[in-house]
């Protein structure tokens, strides 16, 4: 009985590393499977946003100097959405030469991307209208151009409640 007493804990000891790198291995597979969607905050992968994160902070510190953005839809409707944004200079006179690509999305996907390029423009509003595929959660990201000036703005926004959608 002594020789096969002294033999436990090597052989625990070795199933407890085999499990271990058993299950570690089984994690890696099953993430695998798992869809993963780039962050695209900036309209760009996350990449490119992390080498350039100080122009892009810089240039919204810029535009910020120059000019407003107000958002003026109300909540998102699956059916019937207005997405409105106001921009004026900080002297508060209207700005209709800036260019606006909006691109609607799910937070978790791009399956459902939408993007909106060209606005109905009046007296510095841009307005542009469109059906959602569906209910539930989206982000509304904004990529403001005016001259050498450029800025993100971006707003998160739910279907199924009345609030209007929030800056993130």
């Amino acid at each position: 009985m002594k020789k096969n007493s002294g033999m436990i804990w090597p052989i625990a000891i070795g199933l407890s590393i085999l499990g271990v790198v058993g299950l570690g291995a089984w994690t890696i597979v099953e993430t695998s499977k798992a869809p993963v969607e780039e962050s695209d905050i900036y309209m760009t992968y996350y990449q490119d946003a992390d080498a350039n994160a100080n122009k892009i902070i810089n240039a919204t510190i810029a535009f910020n100097k120059k000019y407003n953005i107000q958002y003026l839809g109300k909540r998102l409707d699956p059916n019937n959405s207005q997405i409105i944004y106001k921009i004026t200079t900080k002297e508060g006179k209207n700005v209709d030469n800036a260019k606006v690509k909006v691109i609607i999305t799910r937070p978790q996907t791009h399956q459902f991307d939408m993007t909106l390029n060209d606005p109905k423009v009046s007296d510095g509003t841009y307005s542009f209208e469109t059906k959602l595929p569906g209910i539930g959660r989206w982000n509304i990201m904004a990529q403001i151009e005016v001259g050498d000036n450029k800025r993100f703005f971006n707003l998160k926004t739910d279907t199924r409640t009345d609030a209007k959608p929030t800056e993130y």
